[in-house]
């Protein structure tokens, strides 16, 4: 498998010799620190390279990174996607919000260890730190963090009118847009576009679901037992 020619053939992606680097010490960290505590079940090599990196950076190839300064990622765990992405987009200014500090150490050993500046990482329930700060980021992303009317609620709200709000799904999606899809609207939100991905070598197929604000409202998100109770 050629990691590098796949990234460059399939999503236009270059990566330079010292960002191939960065992303083996990313991989070598995670390995190790993963042996006591729980970030990961994925830990074969090649299976962490499609199946994190290279899905955390077909983002990419949906969306013109170039355009996008700042982004928040909400419930990042080890750092997908976004950590991947400013490795390979170094002007990117990062915001990972976490609920479990244990990851949100993990993630500040990490940044520290392969020397990643402009990544803010934040201790907080996600629906709390989007009340604080709404219209705040050109694109917010979740990847296995929750429902899409739950992650739609959460990020919607941080995204800036013209952003982008793009939730990172499996297979399954369709039967949670039916219940996601007038809370999307009712956020000011429109879906563009549902892009398919197939990973390499079989590794899966994802779908970005990609939600542009057309218009901001206030008082989003509720509390988590609200959201969790019933969909907007």
């Amino acid at each position: 498998m050629n990691f590098r020619q796949d990234l460059l053939e399939i999503l236009d992606v270059e990566i330079t010799d010292e960002q191939l680097q960065t992303l083996n010490v990313y991989y070598q960290y995670l390995i190790e620190y993963n042996k006591t505590t729980n970030l990961t079940r994925i830990t074969e090599t090649d299976e962490v390279y499609y199946k994190h990196f290279y899905d955390s950076l077909t983002l990419a190839k949906t969306i013109d990174m170039k355009k996008i300064q700042t982004v928040c990622d909400m419930g990042s765990g080890a750092g997908f996607p976004s950590l991947p992405l400013k490795i390979i987009f170094p002007h990117l200014k990062i915001t990972i919000v976490d609920s479990l500090n244990k990851r949100i150490i993990f993630l500040e050993k990490l940044v520290d260890k392969i020397g990643l500046t402009n990544v803010d990482l934040i201790h907080d329930r996600v629906e709390h730190y989007a009340k604080a700060y709404q219209a705040a980021f050109d694109l917010v992303t979740a990847r296995a963090l929750g429902s899409m009317s739950l992650i739609s609620e959460m990020g919607i709200p941080m995204t800036k009118i013209g952003g982008y709000f793009i939730g990172l799904k499996g297979i399954n999606y369709e039967n949670e847009m039916i219940e996601a899809g007038h809370g999307i609207e009712l956020l000011g939100g429109k879906i563009s576009e549902i892009i398919k991905h197939e990973l390499p070598h079989q590794y899966g197929t994802r779908f970005h679901i990609v939600i542009k604000k057309i218009k901001h409202v206030s008082g989003y998100p509720r509390q988590y037992a609200a959201m969790m109770k019933k969909a907007l």
